[in-house]
């Protein structure tokens, strides 16, 4: 008798129909059982407000966490970055696989980069399509140091509508998360990939979750196989630093940690964060080194220590509304 499948929680979006299916093949690897996918529908994905405006955080979550809590599923995939900083106490997050590119690239009319795109020409001001208040900020920000003529244009959608816009002229161009594309097969489409010294990321992105009932400890043992303790260390940091801002999902928030390494050791992990007004006109931006975070405490301080510096530069007044 066949070993009764697992069942995986997922989105029905493309882009979480791919990552869940690299999910579900690594379980099926782990653990040698079925895995099958049960696609849920999110406020999120139903809702054609902007994020910022249906509050962000967690409008693609509850419904997998729902699910889950209910025994529908046995385990969920989400985007990390979409996770709301503090875990339920009846949820485990089981598992942070490894990072995919966190970076933010551009995909633009022409095969424009972000600077050729802004350039003074005779098309006049460059409009610039995102959904995200921190791409706005750190774009705006870039361009107004950079005497770049770009406007930046609320939007959402899928992965498809936001290039239509491009394909069909009705926008310049588009920033997209890089994982997306690469996990969906359309990373060629990239016209510019935005360095993170230009835009900093959203806290965990490029990173995904695995969630499931806290009570399993079977499940929890087999899904941590594809854990990797230095992404965790890294979202952890970066979440800490969010939670400790006080700001929601939707708030002009970027934060990315990395590794420093001296020749093959790595030695350090450097947080970096910014907080800033959608019209870019003022960022604070700063950022903290430390030795790499053995446990999760350790983590969630250096988040914590960064923020702190934040809020004494004035971050508190920049983010508009704050997530309650």
């Amino acid at each position: 008798m066949s070993e009764q499948a697992l069942r995986l929680g997922t989105r029905r979006s493309k882009l979480a129909m791919a990552q869940s299916g690299q999910v579900a093949d690594a379980v099926r690897q782990v653990t040698g059982r079925p895995v099958e996918l049960v696609e849920i529908t999110t406020y999120g994905d139903t809702s054609r407000e902007h994020l910022a405006q249906i509050g962000g955080t967690g409008v693609f979550v509850t419904a997998l966490r729902d699910a889950l809590l209910r025994g529908e599923v046995d385990f969920a995939v989400h985007s990390l970055k979409d996770l709301p900083t503090a875990q339920p106490d009846d949820l485990a997050l089981a598992a942070v696989p490894v990072r995919e590119d966190p970076r933010d690239v551009l995909v633009a009319r022409d095969g424009l980069t972000f600077e050729g795109l802004g350039a003074p020409s005779a098309k006049g001001t460059a409009r610039v399509g995102t959904g995200s208040p921190r791409r706005m900020a750190q774009l705006n920000a870039y361009a107004r140091s950079h005497g770049l003529a770009i406007e930046t244009v609320p939007i959402r959608g899928n992965v498809d509508s936001r290039i239509g816009y491009v394909r069909s002229g009705e926008l310049d161009g588009v920033v997209l998360a890089a994982a997306g594309l690469h996990r969906i097969g359309r990373i060629g489409e990239v016209t510019d990939f935005l360095p993170v010294d230009t835009v900093l990321p959203a806290p965990g992105q490029g990173a995904l979750a695995i969630e499931c009932a806290a009570d399993n400890a079977d499940l929890i043992a087999a899904l941590a196989e594809l854990d990797d303790p230095f992404t965790r260390a890294a979202v952890t940091a970066e979440r800490s630093l969010l939670a400790a801002l006080e700001a929601g999902c939707s708030a002009p928030v970027g934060a990315l940690a990395d590794l420093l390494a001296d020749g093959q050791i790595v030695t350090e992990m450097r947080l970096r964060g910014v907080v800033g007004t959608t019209d870019g006109s003022t960022l604070v931006q700063l950022s903290t080194t430390g030795p790499v975070p053995e446990t999760h405490d350790q983590a969630m301080a250096l988040g914590r220590e960064l923020a702190a510096e934040m809020l004494a530069k004035g971050a508190a007044g920049l983010m508009g509304e704050r997530a309650h």
